[in-house]
């Protein structure tokens, strides 16, 4: 019988950037803290030095995270909650209180400060947190100022789906819904600021879902020539999918007249496993991926469009985060795992030799899985045969039902992490799970 794929309930588990060549950032790494298992902070510090990294980015500003890392050289970058942006665009009193509650005590380390995260993103926020995004920036860079924090950058991540398309770069622009006193006030603040455009670049995702006409070795950093790409609008040539994606952001930022905003990597990274529908999730393709990076970021390469131009970057992530929600990949990002096991060791300054590192075996499922995918079947056939006293078994068929639907409709929903993929035939007697 070929193998199955469908989804089970999992029933039992309730630096500053310069504009020359001469210096650039080490590669700083983003600690999330969604998991039940993780070391604690002052460990997590020690593991990213551990890799040399140059600094950490966290997605609030905890204190206790804070203060191990104030004993260390490494740039943070702190971040303001998605949920306070509001009360802070409108109130400088709550921006003041954040700054001298949250910053002021551990500013010699402080960098970068991220006023939410892909807001941009969050179509619900179109009338409520979009319109406050600039002025809570505001506030806070006026708080600093107060405070006399003047080397403290203020910025908003982005992810790449503000942008229109990167085939090719230079055709890029903002998204149509994306109002356009939003974006520009948003970047005339970065520029006038001198701050930086940050950008959550993942050349995963964009091979994932083109694998057909993008290649494994162009995502990665390895491509040959005649799978380079070329964009025929500037005529420039492009040797890997991130600088693809880095300049696609700068090009937008052009189209409205923003030529200078400096450029920063808020998150990138690649996934070390993921379910059996997800190709190239795997530790050999991530150790990859991001010991390319950290090279890349060390020679101070830049983009074809800004050549030599370092930037900051910080890779995603510390940990494999087991709370995360949705496909297996979101779990299975980091540089470590959570009992503090390196899932392959990088050495974040880029100086490390590729080919001296401790060989890998070699991934599986850089193509689609081969088998087939449960289809949907009668609820009614299953709940014939279904015991009473098993109720473990309805759930299971009842979220496989919903997952085929979600999924052929091109959103599959994971419920909120408490379901996995997997290949055994869950059919019993003589209700069978069809494949098609």
């Amino acid at each position: 019988m070929a193998p199955f794929l469908l989804l089970l309930f999992l029933v039992t588990s309730l630096t500053s950037i310069c504009n020359t060549a001469t210096s650039a950032p080490i590669l700083g790494v983003n600690y999330g803290t969604l998991g039940n298992n993780l070391p604690a902070p002052d460990r997590a510090i020690q593991l990213i030095q551990s890799m040399n990294g140059g600094g950490l980015r966290i997605y609030d500003a905890n204190s206790t995270i804070l203060q191990a890392a104030s004993q260390t050289n490494l740039s943070i970058a702190v971040s303001v909650p998605n949920e306070l942006i509001t009360s802070i665009a409108y109130n400088q009193s709550i921006a003041d209180t954040w700054i001298t509650t949250n910053v002021l005590p551990f500013g010699k380390n402080i960098k970068y400060i991220f006023v939410g995260n892909e807001i941009l993103s969050n179509m619900t926020g179109t009338n409520s947190t979009w319109p406050s995004l600039v002025p809570a920036m505001t506030n806070i860079y006026r708080a600093l100022q107060a405070k006399k924090l003047r080397k403290i950058s203020v910025s908003t991540p982005f992810a790449m789906d503000c942008i229109t398309t990167i085939f090719p770069p230079s055709s890029a622009q903002f998204r149509a819904d994306i109002p356009e006193s939003t974006i520009s006030s948003l970047l005339k603040f970065l520029n006038d600021t001198n701050s930086f455009y940050f950008v959550n670049a993942y050349p995963y995702f964009v091979w994932s879902e083109n694998y057909k006409t993008i290649t494994l070795d162009y995502a990665l950093f390895r491509a040959k020539r005649k799978n380079y790409y070329i964009d025929s609008g500037t005529n420039l040539t492009y040797t890997n999918l991130l600088d693809q994606l880095l300049d696609s952001a700068i090009h937008a930022m052009k189209r409205l007249g923003y030529n200078n905003i400096k450029l920063g990597i808020s998150e990138t990274g690649w996934p070390n496993a993921g379910d059996y529908s997800q190709i190239g999730a795997s530790v050999y393709n991530a150790a990859m991926y991001n010991r390319k990076l950290a090279h890349v970021l060390a020679v101070h390469k830049g983009t074809p469009l800004r050549p030599g131009i370092s930037m900051p970057a910080f890779v995603f992530a510390l940990f494999n985060e087991n709370l995360k929600g949705g496909a297996g990949t979101e779990r299975h990002w980091g540089l470590f795992y959570p009992n503090e096991t390196v899932v392959y060791p990088v050495d974040l300054t880029g100086r490390k030799l590729i080919g001296s590192y401790p060989l890998i075996p070699l991934p599986t499922n850089n193509e689609p899985y081969p088998g087939k995918i449960c289809a949907m079947a009668d609820l009614e056939c299953f709940l014939s045969v279904l015991k009473p006293h098993d109720p473990a078994l309805f759930v299971n068929f009842d979220m496989n039902f919903l997952w085929q639907q979600s999924r052929d409709s091109g959103m599959p929903c994971y419920f909120d992490g408490y379901a996995e993929e997997t290949i055994q035939d869950p059919s019993i007697n003589t209700c069978i799970f069809p494949a098609n």
